[in-house]
């Protein structure tokens, strides 16, 4: 039985994740700051707590990760955690930066010094090829990260393939674009605009403030993307490969696509609101996953029409 070691298990992508390798058969442990304080909704939500051992791990303690390691003997590593909002990166850039470039190298250091063959993935981020100005990202386009969140995956990523260069590690890193599920917070704009849409339906709210709806994204289906994540490691050689749908849409398609789910015209609750706009942001996110699709095999199934709807299902229970 293969150990699996997610760090970052409460999060969506680590929820989803853990119930994937349950499923393979692997004895799945989760990392949290205080495991026997941590309350882990997402994994009640799917039914699996109680099938996960838990291990209390700071990624930014060197110490804490490496005893964690030599406790465990993992076969495999899956770095989910770290500060996920870009938007709130921009208020927390420090605890931001040293969450995912520190934490990243800290896992890094200690399988460099566990010296067993553990392999490695890392998740990256479609915000660090900052806007390309419309032209789809490739494994091979240059970062031009806009905010925090983005300089420190981009840090992150660069530490992965340091590591796979020079100490010859398994490693390798996902650069997913966007990818949802009922699973996201509402600090999620996705998340944000189904539970709003509910909370007008019922009564409890008037009106939905957002930022800029002309923003175009990747939008995928999270539960798949998992799957990515696990065949870059079940490869003979690590590599780095870009995870997204291909097609892109305006956050308002998301937005149109998601009230007319319940039968309302979204311009009459919409209101744009200057005080959500960030200091920076990507006019327009492509991807090029051609890479995943012909080495790993993976391609999405559900694009952006198929997740407002199964987020739009969940919700209506």
């Amino acid at each position: 039985m293969k150990k699996a070691l997610i760090c970052g298990v409460s999060g969506q992508d680590g929820a989803y994740l853990s119930q994937f390798l349950l499923n393979k058969g692997y004895e799945v442990y989760g990392t949290s700051r205080d495991a026997q304080a941590s309350l882990f909704q997402n994994l009640v939500q799917l039914g699996i707590r109680e099938k996960i051992k838990y291990e209390s791990m700071c990624l930014s303690d060197f110490r804490s990760v490496l005893q964690v390691l030599m406790k465990i003997e993992p076969d495999e590593i899956y770095n989910l955690a770290g500060q996920s909002s870009v938007g709130l990166s921009f208020k927390q850039p420090v605890e931001t930066l040293e969450s995912i470039s520190v934490g990243t190298l800290n896992l890094l250091e200690a399988i460099r010094l566990v010296g067993k063959s553990i392999k490695f993935y890392n998740a990256g981020s479609s915000e660090c090829f900052g806007d390309t100005g419309g032209v789809a990202a490739d494994e091979n386009t240059p970062f031009r990260p806009r905010s925090p969140y983005a300089v420190a995956k981009s840090a992150a990523f660069w530490e992965v393939v340091n590591y796979r260069e020079a100490y010859g590690l398994f490693a390798c890193s996902g650069i997913l674009f966007n990818h949802e599920s009922p699973l996201r917070s509402d600090r999620f704009v996705t998340k944000k605009i189904i539970t709003a849409i509910c909370r007008i339906v019922e009564g409890k709210q008037e009106f939905l403030h957002l930022g800029n709806t002309s923003i175009e994204r990747d939008w995928g289906w999270a539960p798949e993307y998992v799957v990515a994540m696990w065949k870059m490691l079940q490869q003979s050689d690590p590599d780095d490969f870009v995870i997204a749908t291909g097609e892109s849409c305006s956050l308002e398609e998301f937005i149109k696509t998601a009230f007319s789910s319940f039968d309302l015209d979204w311009n009459d609750y919409v209101i744009a609101d200057s005080s959500l706009l960030r200091p920076s942001d990507l006019a327009v996110s492509k991807a090029s996953p051609e890479k995943a699709e012909k080495i790993l095999g993976w391609k999405a199934h559900y694009h952006m029409k198929d997740v407002v709807r199964l987020m739009v299902e969940q919700a209506k229970g």
